[in-house]
Order: structure tokens, then sequence, then C-alpha cells
């Protein structure tokens, strides 16, 4: 048997606690500036139907006006969207000619340095070590892998850059934005692949690291042959 409920419900106390009309009258006669302080709340107002003088007509503008501004910056966001997403893709199928090039490549560090930054379309690709096994990788000091790429990550995109003139080489002063790939040699030696762009847009900052790490053990498997 179910019980009775003698009291008020949720839902009425709920009402009941809301402040009545006269209350919201009073507070925002006092603070005459509280919607214009929170254009966001016009999207919750219902507009008037009739304009009677201009204190109206600045409402229902002020209610527009922030419908408008909500809907240019979904758009704002979508557009940066689609375009990441482009760049992206771009950048997807730059990698595959990239790795079809180690694949046949006989010499891969000359192949990394010399044929892949016209496939990727960059300015600069560099192969770094902390314990060069080969010749052409440039040395880095200990423990510098590691702390470029940062824990638990295998590529990143970089719009800070630092290091340059380590990373980059003669190429320092025509890079503005960076991109690091781990390249996991079976040596265990901490390896890194560095690509510079001078147009940002070559290496898009979203939808790019697992591409980038993918790159790094592809030219780990053409090591390795």
């Amino acid at each position: 048997m179910k019980a009775i409920q003698t009291g008020p419900s949720p839902l009425a106390e709920a009402v009941a606690a809301l402040p009545a009309p006269e209350a919201v009258t009073a507070f925002l006669q006092a603070h005459p500036d509280f919607l214009a302080e929170r254009p966001d709340l016009f999207r919750l107002l219902d507009p008037p139907r009739r304009i009677h003088g201009e204190r109206l007509a600045d409402h229902m503008a002020a209610m527009l006006h922030a419908e408008r501004r909500r809907v240019r910056s979904l758009e704002a966001e979508m557009d940066a969207a689609v375009t990441a997403g482009r760049a992206g893709h771009g950048l997807t199928i730059r990698v595959r000619l990239a790795v079809l090039a180690l694949m046949r490549c006989q010499d891969v560090v000359e192949t990394v340095t010399q044929e892949l930054p016209a496939l990727l379309g960059i300015e600069t690709c560099t192969l770094l070590g902390e314990v060069p096994d080969r010749r052409g990788v440039v040395r880095l000091p200990r423990g510098m892998v590691a702390r470029l790429l940062g824990p638990g990550k295998d590529a990143l995109v970089r719009n800070t850059l630092t290091e340059t003139e380590l990373l980059h080489q003669e190429a320092a002063a025509l890079v503005t934005r960076d991109a690091l790939a781990r390249v996991p040699v079976w040596t265990g030696h901490p390896t890194l692949l560095v690509i510079g762009a001078r147009d940002p847009g070559a290496l898009p900052a979203r939808q790019a690291t697992a591409t980038l790490a993918f790159l790094g053990r592809a030219v780990a498997a053409a090591l390795a042959r």
C-alpha cells in the first residue's frame, strides 16, 4: 500500500521559493543595468508584442543583438572546425606520401631531411637523437626528448617555439610553428623527428598529433630495415 503524501510536493516547494513578480520588478528597478550586463539572459525572455516607446524598442534591439552575437559565435566555431578538419585531412595525405618515400628509400636520414620537407609542404625536417647511431642525426642533450614532448605524448604541434637553433639548425629563422614526433628506434635511444613550417596552416594544431605520431613510427621502421 502506497504511503499518502501529506506535505507539499517538491515542485510546489520550488515554485513557492521563487520570488514574487513584485520582488523581481523591485530588483530590476534598483539595478537597471542588470540585463545590460548579462546579454545572454535576453535569449530567455519573450520579446514585447508591441513597441510603446523607446525603452521597449531598446529591449527588443538588445534581444536581437544578443541572438545575432550568439549565432555569429556559433558560425565562427563551425568555420574553425571545418578549417581544422580540412587542414588535418591535407596533412594526412601528405604524410602518406612521406611514408611511401620512406618505404622505397636507401638512406633514411637523407630522405627525411631532403625529400620530406617538399612532400609535407614545410620548410625543414630533422632527425635528432640523444645517442645518435648513424651519420646525419643531430645530437640532443640527455633527457631533452622527454622534456620537449612531455609525459605520455608521442607527438605535439607547438605554437610557442623553444630550442629553435638546436632543433631547426639553419632554418630556425624561417619557422613559425613546429611539430615534434617520437621516433621509437629499436635501440631504445630517445630519438625525435622535428618538423618546422613557415606557414602555420601546414601544421594544423588540431587533428594532427595522431598522424604525426604515425609518421614517427614509420621513420623508426625505416631505420630498422
